[in-house]
């Protein structure tokens, strides 16, 4: 366990750093809670003074000379802490710079500075200071481009001491616009608005300006202006500022345009009113701020922004992601925002490209970023224990079950119905439904349970086999003609054989249904020839046959079984262990299914061939604790090296699976690790560091690419997932 002390503002104290703070400690306590304990050093000064938490172990008051040389005393004689890391605002050090400096460089642990704000153009006395703080840290995090830019160019700080590490955002789930409204009382209205704790940097009044000629062209406007005036502000000066708008808004008529929500709203709260939002507005009048975590919180939202020129505005709002207008140029801003009211299409695009400019920046993979950082720091050479998932969440999957099953795709987590439905998803969900009821029991499931199996139903013929591609209005699709059909057959027999095995007594006349439906499937078996089709065709009997045992489906799991062999012994030879000359996309199925097979026939040589091709499959597939399934841009044939990139968490759940099959039987441990490593690949344990499972919505992003995340939450991805995560071995 690593100690790390966080020199910072912390709640109850409101302001941007101690939010900031608290989110980024809470994310790391939360994912690495086996590895790092993230403890705080909370800064005051003689007019905020706090009571805290138990995360706070110190307290620095930096209006007191002496409390610096004390905390770093305590901080040099703690060996429980491993590294310091300390947030850095020029404000909360400026009454004692000097002592600051003195404890950044009395500290004997390592340290990591974290810059909110990095002056351009400093005069010698400021470069030179800054240049003796960051010579005495071992690594220096900025969140912009531009902010690393100015370190290297007017500070001459080597690159290589400099981290770039995005302001953290929340993850929502997305809420119809609409709906919000109608929740808060604004139909009908559209809306502009901002956040953050009020100050004249805000520069409330350009938009206040603006707003006479933006109401001409659009009367339904109302614009939110959200937070309590800053605390510092309000010891100084009191509520000057606040009562200034007020009057402002008097006298320019805007009374039914213009609302002050005058309070610090939680965060639940502050992500519905952005979501709601039609453009919001960011008029800092501060050309030096480096960073805003009120912009990034915007964005992330799918707000369209319109800008002041700051670094952060410049580089998150190319590419159409926004609009960027001058200081204090209220008619600039009245037109930039009547030009974006009138245009929906391009508001809507603009809030997709936010979306995805900020999806890398989730707490999750701030932390995970954080952390990485630290391990580096102090030379850590283990594996990084990802954290499971503390509860299920089917939100998402519930979202996508209508009207007829569930929904093929969706649109970040918005279901598409356009896209249809298929066998295969609706299989997978019937497992992972009955995983979910079969552990916990609850009634709402089962109207589900009983939709997927009911779609399984329609697409069986009277032949046997069974289509796969079905359009929003219940019809097959051509589709089905084009493409072969075996392997979601074969899923659509494991499906139906888990309901048979798994499924409780409310289940009853539904399971004599399936069983049924199995049976008639029974003359396509001796016909299959795709491995993956054989595979989850034997996984489905296998079920059925643990639940009644029968001569008939002994002979059908043998009849299949024997097919695999015959593949593996026509393809492996000493270097290659395997049942083609290629690696493709859900192979762990292959292997487990001959373990499944062995549990029921007790053919070794079931067994054997099972841990042989399986044990070669991890090993082309796990590298240092990292798991990179077969990309699906380009399979892995026989003597080639494993193609990074385009991995698909079908293949990940798959492995999880068959991992936990395999322990079962052989009780090594190793499976075990194996399988926590897998798992954690959702978590973030990836070659881009990110979570590939959104816990807010309970959806699993689409694909890992080179660069990016898919960030779509279709079925396959989210009920592979879900699956994957009731598979988990407990131990």
């Amino acid at each position: 366990m690593k100690h790390v002390l966080c020199i910072t503002t912390y709640p109850p104290r409101v302001c941007g750093i101690a939010t900031f703070s608290y989110d980024l400690i809470q994310t790391i306590n939360k994912k690495f809670t086996q590895d790092y304990r993230v403890e705080v050093c909370a800064v005051e000064s003689e007019i905020e003074r706090h009571s805290y938490d138990s995360t706070v172990k110190y307290v620095l008051n930096t209006s007191e000379q002496g409390d610096f040389e004390a905390i770093s005393k305590k901080l040099n004689q703690n060996t429980d802490v491993d590294l310091i890391c300390i947030q850095h605002e020029f404000g909360l050090y400026s009454e004692n710079q000097e002592s600051f400096l003195q404890l950044v460089l009395s500290i004997t642990k390592p340290i990591v500075i974290v810059f909110h704000t990095v002056l351009s153009h400093p005069k010698d006395d400021s470069r030179e200071y800054l240049r003796n703080i960051i010579d005495a840290c071992q690594a220096v995090v900025v969140m912009t481009h531009s902010s690393s830019a100015i370190l290297q160019n007017e500070y001459q700080i080597a690159s290589d001491k400099i981290n770039i590490i995005p302001h953290g955002t929340h993850l929502v789930s997305q809420i119809d616009k609409k709906q919000l409204k109608k929740r808060y009382g604004f139909s009908g209205r559209e809306i502009l608005s901002t956040f953050g704790l009020l100050s004249p940097g805000k520069s409330i009044e350009t938009t206040l300006d603006a707003l006479p000629a933006v109401i001409k062209e659009n009367p339904s406007v109302l614009f939110l202006i959200i937070g309590e005036t800053h605390p510092a502000i309000v010891k100084k000066y009191g509520e000057t500022y606040r009562e200034s708008l007020e009057i402002k808004v008097k006298d320019l008529n805007l009374t039914n345009n213009v609302k002050f929500i005058n309070k610090y709203l939680d965060i639940d709260t502050l992500l519905e009113y952005l979501q709601m939002t039609d453009v919001y507005l960011f008029t800092s009048s501060d050309p030096d701020q480096a960073v805003s975590g009120t912009f990034v919180y915007a964005l992330s939202c799918g707000c369209p922004i319109i800008a002041t020129p700051i670094p952060h505005a410049f580089e998150l709002l190319s590419d159409n992601t926004g609009i960027i207008f001058n200081f204090h140029d209220s008619s600039q801003l009245a037109k930039s925002t009547n030009s974006l009211l009138k245009d929906e299409k391009l508001r809507i695009q603009m809030g997709i490209s936010g979306l995805q400019k900020t999806a890398f920046t989730a707490w999750e993979n701030t932390a995970i970023a954080y952390t990485l950082l630290f391990e580096r720091i102090m030379g850590s050479k283990g594996i990084l224990t990802y954290s499971s998932l503390s509860s299920v969440n089917t939100d998402h999957i519930l979202d996508m079950s209508q009207n007829f099953g569930i929904i093929q795709f969706s649109k970040g987590n918005q279901p598409d119905l356009n896209s249809g439905y298929t066998l295969d998803d609706n299989a997978r969900a019937l497992i992972a439904l009955c995983m979910v009821d079969e552990n916990a029991g609850y009634p709402k499931y089962r109207k589900y349970i009983k939709l997927y199996l009911n779609f399984i139903l329609f697409c069986l013929q009277s032949d046997g086999t069974l289509k796969n591609y079905v359009d929003k209005y219940g019809k097959f699709t051509s589709q089905n003609n084009d493409v072969s059909l075996e392997d979601s057959n074969g899923r659509a027999i494991w499906a139906l054989g888990y309901f048979i095995c798994h499924g409780n007594v409310f289940y009853k006349l539904s399971i004599n249904a399936a069983r049924k439906a199995i049976r008639l499937t029974f003359p396509i078996l001796s016909k299959i020839q795709s491995p993956r089709s054989i595979a989850f065709a034997i996984k489905g009997l296998c079920c059925c046959f643990t639940k009644k045992p029968s001569r008939e489906l002994y002979d059908g799991i043998r009849m299949l079984a024997d097919k695999l062999v015959g593949l593996y012994l026509s393809a492996t030879d000493e270097c290659w262990k395997w049942f083609e000359t290629y690696l493709t996309y859900d192979n762990a199925v292959l292997p487990e299914s001959l373990l499944c097979a062995y549990n029921v026939t007790k053919n070794e040589q079931y067994k054997n061939i099972a841990k042989e091709s399986f044990d070669f499959l991890l090993k082309k597939i796990f590298v240092d604790g990292q798991i990179k399934v077969i990309s699906n841009n380009k399979w892995l044939n026989k003597g080639e090296s494993n193609t990074k990139y385009g991995e698909q968490p079908v293949d990940v759940a798959g492995t999880v699976i068959a991992l936990s099959t395999f322990y079962d039987v052989f009780h090594d441990n190793e499976y075990i690790q194996k399988q926590k490593d897998a798992f954690s690949w959702f978590m973030g344990n990836n070659h881009l560091h990110q979570i590939i499972y959104n816990p807010v919505t309970g959806g699993c992003y689409d694909g890992l690419e080179e660069n990016n995340i898919n960030l779509n939450q279709g079925a396959e991805s989210t009920v592979c997932f879900l699956i994957a995560r009731l598979s988990l071995i407990s131990v």
